[in-house]
């Protein structure tokens, strides 16, 4: 495929990506890195560095973060206002015990991305929830075994696709 018809809109669409961090065995790194890619949009075929082209993530379930080892306790979250004697840390558990699992995660995959222009923009497509209710319901799309049908075997794209085609054919029969 060429790159003059790759990077068309639809290329550049984003799509909701669901991951259910209670259900997933990974640990919470090996999920913050997962979805740091998908932010970037490294899983798309057209990644360009400098461009934002990456989808967005409802991560559902945070309360349930799987860590490896002692980091519950041990591991610190630091803030400083570099004001002298200003330096705060928290431990893990009492970070989600205040704000939830979702902000761990939030701060893993922060940590994840790269530190330039896009990192807000990216961050922001994260939607975290500690339940499994969350109200992007309508905007997941439902691909593969797991979910229902194949985008290409659904109904509603295959009647849009021969839609646009008709349309097509009549533009070009009325031009002649």
């Amino acid at each position: 495929m060429s790159q003059t018809i790759g990077k068309t809109r639809l290329a550049y669409a984003r799509s909701w990506h669901l991951v259910d961090i209670g259900s997933d065995p990974r640990s919470l790194g090996r999920i913050a890195s997962s979805i740091a890619l998908t932010l970037m949009g490294k899983h798309k075929p057209i990644y360009d560095p400098s461009t934002d082209c990456g989808d967005y993530i409802i991560a559902t379930s945070c309360a349930h973060i799987h860590t490896t080892g002692k980091k519950l306790s041990q591991k610190k979250y630091y803030t400083h206002t570099t004001r002298p004697g200003s330096l705060k840390e928290i431990s893990m558990q009492k970070m989600i015990a205040k704000w939830g699992g979702g902000e761990v995660l939030r701060k893993a995959v922060s940590g994840m991305l790269p530190k330039n222009r896009l990192r807000k923009e990216r961050l922001a497509r994260l939607k975290t929830f500690e339940g499994a209710a969350h109200p992007y319901g309508g905007n997941v799309l439902r691909v593969g075994a797991g979910g229902g049908q194949s985008i290409v075997e659904s109904e509603a794209v295959k009647g849009a696709f021969r839609r646009g085609q008709k349309g097509e054919v009549k533009a070009e029969s009325s031009e002649s």
